[in-house]
């Protein structure tokens, strides 16, 4: 008993040793003593690395929502979106029926210098069978990615030929782009779409904002509906290029960091010229720094729904092992002041990520008359005072409220189940030269080709063929991965799951929701061809026929006495 004691008495002495900065801290020193204590007196063995996770993690989840710890491999995983690249073949895929589909090949990539194309069906990987076992994503990924300048051997289906052709690999640098689109929507007015503000982004909005100046620019949408944010240094410098020089941007304080102020540094290439931003409950953080900055100005209308509400800043601390935790250091705050960080309790994530649907379930989603900030919350815009809140997100100037109508249980169930994607994948297999003959351009595909009743009847064919479920309702759906895995998640609409059930067969209330959700699903299937035969540019040049944010958008910008008035200009 007494070598056990005095083993344990070395062991407290040699931990608060390792915290010598925190020696005469009673908290920190029971803490050094408890992991003493289960380390040399305990039942059984413990894996002291895993208990030291544990107890960094149980700390962490105590403080706020975006505070947490993540594993090396954890780690990985979110910088590559955020760095702008990674090491792999350069291809975007789709899972489907348990077979990797490759949509697109990235332009100059690995995979497009041994002459892949979109189409083919990637079978075997180093001789390992992916397709048709039940392999997870996250295991075909490791097999696809490494080390830039390593081989790997792919065997590949194409087309219906049964067999397979063999492919060497040398793996590379692959970006992973940021700017979903940009285009000219008239012969003024410019679009860009932004999915997140990473270390690329800021040079990809500067080329395609030259480009578009080249398009005779002279208004912008600026789209950051469900960008979830990144970078707070690259939303400064989009931000910067609004605003005038000396133009407060964002400023940060915390309780341990000191006030730090960020300033428009230089001349933007776009002070001047109609500004419209879209957001939703989806766009947090980098999206809503942006927004709060051009908002309090008075620099653009902000259009669509209230923002997420994430105003903490993270600060990584890494540990030797890979690891690291993000902690909270300070909050971010608009140039009025604003703090738009919505209220949280301690680090209770269950409640914290319902409180969007709080806000669905409440009615906040149809009508803004449902969104209700104190007074004390009252904020004044900078040139024109305009009365703006804060304390919960960035409340839009034009309220543009979520259209349900088209999206049914039945609409629900067919893209759960994968078959939209299916049937464009099939759809491509057959007809991709044709398609190509006869549609030169984009132009031409999107003014002329049509979905098919016969097309949708096909479809539904597909559908009832699948061991599905009817689902009644879902919160959201994934619609793609991007480049070797990564997942983009476009949120469709945000109530309950509830109501499941297995079906064999259609109803006529199927085949009545169906017939409401036609023109959603006959454009869905419209822009999915043209992501296949062009890009992403061109998916959402047709989905955005159906964005009603943009349609306002376009209304504001082409009514100068609207925007004015909603800027607050006499």
């Amino acid at each position: 008993m007494k070598n056990v004691l005095l083993s344990f008495l070395i062991s407290i002495s040699l931990v608060s040793c390792s915290y010598g900065q925190n020696a005469n801290d009673p908290a920190a020193r029971k803490v050094n003593m408890a992991l003493a204590a289960i380390e040399n007196l305990y039942v059984d063995t413990v894996n002291k690395s895993k208990l030291a996770d544990d107890a960094i993690i149980a700390l962490l989840q105590k403080l706020d929502p975006h505070s947490g710890y993540l594993t090396p491999e954890e780690v990985k995983e979110m910088n590559e979106p955020l760095q702008g690249n990674f090491d792999g073949i350069g291809v975007q895929f789709n899972m489907l029926t348990d077979t990797l589909y490759i949509i697109q090949v990235i332009p100059g990539g690995p995979s497009e210098k041994v002459g892949i194309i979109a189409g083919d069906r990637i079978i075997q990987v180093n001789d390992t069978l992916i397709a048709g076992v039940g392999m997870k994503n996250t295991d075909i990924m490791s097999r696809l990615r490494g080390p830039k300048g390593t081989i790997v051997t792919v065997k590949i289906m194409r087309g219906s030929n049964p067999a397979l052709i063999p492919f060497k690999i040398v793996r590379g640098k692959i970006p992973i782009y940021s700017l979903d689109a940009s285009y000219m929507l008239d012969k003024e007015t410019g679009y860009i779409k932004l999915n997140r503000f990473a270390a690329t982004t800021y040079d990809e909005f500067k080329e395609a904002l030259t480009e578009l100046q080249k398009k005779g620019l002279k208004n912008l949408v600026l789209d950051l509906q469900d960008n979830g944010g990144g970078y707070l240094n690259t939303a400064i410098e989009i931000a910067n290029e609004f605003l005038k020089r000396g133009d407060l941007i964002v400023y940060t304080e915390g309780v341990h960091q000191r006030r730090e102020d960020a300033h428009a540094t230089m001349r933007g290439s776009f002070e001047d010229g109609k500004v419209i931003v879209l957001v939703n409950e989806s766009s947090a953080s980098a999206s809503e720094i942006v927004t709060g900055a051009l908002q309090d100005w008075d620099r653009a209308v902000i259009v669509g729904r209230r923002t997420f509400g994430k105003g903490l800043v993270q600060r990584p601390i890494p540990f030797p092992d890979g690891s690291m935790i993000k902690l909270t250091t300070a909050r971010y705050y608009t140039p009025t002041g604003r703090s738009i960080q919505k209220p949280y309790e301690n680090g209770n994530l269950d409640s914290y990520n319902m409180e969007v649907i709080t806000r669905y379930n409440r009615g906040e989603m149809i009508s803004a008359d449902s969104i209700h900030f104190p007074d004390s919350l009252k904020y004044s815009t900078l040139k024109n005072h305009r009365i703006v809140y804060g304390g919960g997100g960035i409340m839009p100037d034009y309220f543009v409220p979520i259209d349900t109508s088209r999206y049914t249980d039945m609409h629900r169930s067919l893209a759960a189940s994968g078959v939209i994607y299916k049937y464009v994948m099939n759809y491509i297999d057959k007809n991709r030269t044709s398609l190509h003959n006869q549609y030169k351009d984009f132009a031409a595909y999107k003014s002329q080709f049509n979905v098919s009743d016969a097309m949708l009847k096909e479809l539904l064919e597909m559908f009832k063929k699948e061991d599905f479920e009817m689902f009644g309702k879902t919160s959201s759906e994934s619609i793609i991965e991007y480049e070797d895995g990564y997942v983009d998640e476009t949120q469709v609409e945000i109530v309950d799951k509830k109501n499941k059930r297995t079906s064999a067969k259609l109803t006529a209330e199927d085949m009545k929701q169906f017939e409401k959700s036609k023109p959603l699903i006959k454009l869905q299937v419209k822009a999915l061809l043209a992501r296949d035969l062009w890009n992403m540019n061109e998916y959402y040049q047709i989905m955005n026929e159906d964005n009603e944010a943009l349609t306002k958008a376009i209304y504001i910008i082409e009514n100068p006495k609207e925007y004015n008035k909603l800027l607050g200009k006499n």
